[in-house]
């Protein structure tokens, strides 16, 4: 065993070779899957949906709710968590399960570290820094242009956009989009739309909730119910919708860097 600090600041004895290790965060579900570590991931969330894959596994826990009847059948050495949203399930298995909390990147940076410390946690590290070579080949390779104003907004059960906090923030400036809620000093907060209309963004992104069918007139809609025909964004047609029915900005794993940030690079 090994006698590890997580970013909780708790000692967790962590398996030198987990072989059942159950994942309540999407992100580290797809690093483990990179890592080859799938076939010992036994239980994961509903939302973890990458690798495909992944959505084949038991469904376990949420992200404020964990089926304790389901952990004690699955006998897990390893569970994986993030924090923030996570730490009241987290302390709940802490007392039963080695339970390892991740700290929510902040950044960019954070996004692709994340990929190395679940490597180092798993006993994966070489193919951890592997993994974490090949993305920054990706992010090398990506042409940067101007610096434009963007009004991001994810649906999590409601609107949502981030402050400086956030990784999303930090995303977006890489690929000089520069949010309009960037001097927030706080990760997330409820956009004011009328704050959003005098910003007159050049971009909007919205990113809906996840599942949710797209509706073909979505954004005309959003527009006319928010005031915004004037917006630079609109008249423009720089509205745009992220892809897929799946989160996109919202999720945090090596996808993140090969999805969405050539993404960004084309909608310009």
């Amino acid at each position: 065993m090994l006698n590890l600090i997580d970013d909780r600041n708790r000692d967790v004895k962590v398996p030198e070779r987990p072989d059942r290790i159950i994942s309540l965060s999407p992100a580290i579900t797809e690093i483990l899957f990179e890592l080859g570590l799938g076939s010992r991931v036994v239980g994961v969330t509903p939302f973890c949906v990458r690798p495909p894959e992944a959505t084949r596994k038991k469904k376990v826990a949420s992200y404020g709710y964990a089926d304790a009847e389901q952990f004690e059948k699955l006998k897990p050495d390893l569970i994986l968590t993030v924090t923030g949203y996570q730490n009241t399930v987290a302390d709940q298995l802490a007392s039963h399960f080695p339970t390892f909390s991740f700290r929510l990147p902040s950044s960019l940076a954070g996004v692709i570290d994340l990929v190395t410390k679940v490597g180092v946690v798993t006993g994966a590290e070489e193919d951890g820094r592997v993994i974490e070579r090949s993305l920054m080949l990706v992010i090398k390779g990506l042409k940067i242009g101007r610096e434009r104003s963007v009004y991001f907004e994810c649906d999590l059960g409601g609107p949502i956009t981030f402050g400086s906090l956030s990784y999303i923030t930090d995303v977006l400036r890489f690929m000089n989009f520069k949010s309009i809620y960037s001097g927030n000093a706080v990760e997330w907060l409820n956009p004011d739309m009328e704050y959003v209309r005098r910003k007159d963004p050049e971009y909007v992104i919205i990113e809906p909730k996840m599942f949710s069918k797209r509706d073909p007139n979505f954004i005309d809609k959003l527009v006319s119910a928010r005031g915004w025909e004037k917006i630079s964004a609109y008249e423009n047609n720089k509205i745009f919708l992220t892809p897929g029915v799946y989160d996109f900005f919202a999720h945090h794993g090596p996808s993140l860097v090969r999805d969405v940030l050539p993404w960004l690079q084309q909608i310009e």
